[in-house]
């Protein structure tokens, strides 16, 4: 009996260094991303309460940040489904959401309800729907099922390059009729994720010189066809009410100027919210003037949504501002880390191009609201009021947390380190501490 169990007990130590040799960690999502998400929902709900000011003035107290709060619920429930649902699901539901999007911006063009001078959103069931948010993000997912699906050793092959340029350039015409930041950021995303998918050099030049020549005969197509139409008319009939390239030009002029600095320059309804977003990017200074004390709040046009960084600087001062792009900088930089974990190319280019996706309109948000880029129109993800970019945004972070938990290679399981103790009452281990000593 003592010799059977003598060479029984070395297999079982060895088949159980091998169990523990084999296992490793069960799959679950990222931790900072989702602390991202918390951070960005927590300072939505409290800058959008301060910036409600016009809106509380027409309805109740509550009323907007309970609609607003209502809508992050819902997005938080699509993050987590989208979660636990295994990113390779999400592939051929990508040609159907590309479509639709298509769908949807076609018909804003024709039969869309005008904002702002142009035709940018519909109607249903009284949810306003705005299909730019959608074409984005449809972009990103065709880029990333083109190329995951055209590799080479030497990196994206030829025709992979070309349908996704093909692809971009036909949802980049699209959202030029209703904005040129849109059309910028969207190009900017694509030539994003080409870097990361391994595009080489030679070819991602041709993508390049190929969009800036479509997009300068573009825009020049349209400032000259504003201006013939512009002379027809003589001024007794009033130029297509889409047609938005006389408001670029207008905004390019001011945004460039005449050499008289913005403290001196008088307010205009053309340079109003502008000015009194400067206004309240002042008044901040430092340290801010502490969450609900915002000034400027009650009269800075659309502060809740186009212009929500102004109200953060001016409540939190320069450091909540340079907090805030810190956030977003961080969640690119966690995106990347677990783009650099998974075994398909596929989810290394969804979860990273959704990334820069976000943080792209977060810093073209930040830039035109700080005064960088020429005044256009732009929600900050997660935090600006807007249904549509709500439900986009809160896709894509579900997409994400997908990939972060069933893309990446599994890591081997820890295992805990066993105490060590001079005094033991068993020989085995007396001999493993001598040993350590």
């Amino acid at each position: 009996m003592e010799d059977s169990k003598e060479k029984t007990t070395p297999e079982s130590a060895e088949t159980k260094a091998k169990k523990e040799t084999v296992e490793v960690e069960k799959p679950r999502t990222d931790r900072h991303i989702w602390g991202v998400i918390i951070l960005l929902m927590l300072v939505s709900v409290i800058a959008l309460y301060s910036a409600s000011s016009r809106e509380v003035a027409s309805t109740n107290v509550y009323g907007p940040i309970l609609r607003h709060g209502i809508l992050l619920g819902a997005g938080l429930v699509i993050m987590i489904v989208l979660e636990r649902i295994h990113y390779r699901w999400f592939k051929p539901f990508i040609p159907v959401f590309a479509f639709a999007s298509v769908f949807m911006m076609v018909y804003v063009l024709f039969f869309g309800d005008v904002i702002n001078g142009a035709r940018r959103s519909f109607t249903i069931a009284g949810i306003m729907i705005q299909p730019a948010e959608f074409l984005k993000m449809s972009a990103v997912l065709v880029i990333a099922l083109i190329m995951s699906r055209m590799q080479e050793p030497n990196g994206v092959k030829t025709k992979g390059v070309v349908w996704s340029a093909v692809a971009v350039i036909v949802f980049s015409g699209l959202l030029f009729t209703q904005g040129l930041t849109n059309t910028i950021l969207l190009m900017a995303i694509s030539l994003s994720m080409m870097m990361i998918g391994g595009v080489q050099l030679k070819k991602f030049c041709l993508v390049l010189l190929a969009y800036a020549v479509i997009g300068g005969a573009a825009l020049g197509y349209k400032f000259i066809s504003s201006e013939s139409r512009a002379a027809e008319s003589n001024g007794t009939e009033q130029v297509a009410e889409v047609d938005r390239s006389s408001t670029w030009e207008a905004r390019i002029q001011r945004f460039i100027g005449d050499g008289t600095p913005k403290y001196d320059q008088p307010i205009t309804p053309e340079n109003r919210q502008e000015m009194y977003s400067y206004f309240a990017q002042a008044n901040g200074g430092i340290f801010g003037q502490f969450p609900g004390n915002s000034r400027e709040a009650s009269r800075l046009p659309l502060a809740f949504s186009d212009y929500i960084y102004a109200i953060i600087i001016e409540e939190t001062g320069m450091v909540g501002g340079l907090a805030l792009i810190l956030l977003y900088m961080w969640l690119l930089t966690r995106s990347g880390r677990i783009a650099g974990r998974c075994r398909k190319s596929f989810p290394a280019l969804l979860v990273l191009g959704l990334a820069v996706m976000i943080v792209f309109q977060a810093l073209f948000h930040m830039g035109i609201v700080t005064g960088v880029f020429p005044v256009s129109g732009q929600p900050l993800p997660l935090i600006s009021k807007g249904g549509s970019s709500i439900l986009v945004t809160s896709i894509a972070f579900g997409m994400m947390l997908s990939v972060s938990r069933y893309g990446m290679q599994p890591r081997p399981k820890k295992n805990k380190k066993k105490k060590f103790s001079l005094f033991s009452t068993s020989n085995e281990n007396d001999g493993e501490n001598l040993a350590q000593l």
